[in-house]
């Protein structure tokens, strides 16, 4: 992805993606309760920004789940 920045504790933050309507595309660190951007992070743009939906990380462990046929 594009440019990072923080906000606070990085290594605690969740990562969110965003791409703008000109095409930058960032990733920032910030809290869950913070506001989602509103505007693009690269100097003199300033477009809306839309957040993207990635990946998660999240693996379901052990017996008794879908991949075992319950």
């Amino acid at each position: 992805m594009g440019r990072c920045i923080g906000i606070g504790k990085v290594d605690a933050l969740p990562k969110y993606d965003y791409t703008c309507n000109k095409g930058h595309k960032f990733s920032v660190y910030q809290s869950i309760k913070s506001d989602p951007l509103k505007t693009c992070i690269h100097r003199k743009c300033r477009c809306k920004v839309k957040k993207l939906i990635g990946k998660t990380s999240f693996a379901l462990k052990g017996k008794g789940w879908y991949k075992d046929g319950y």
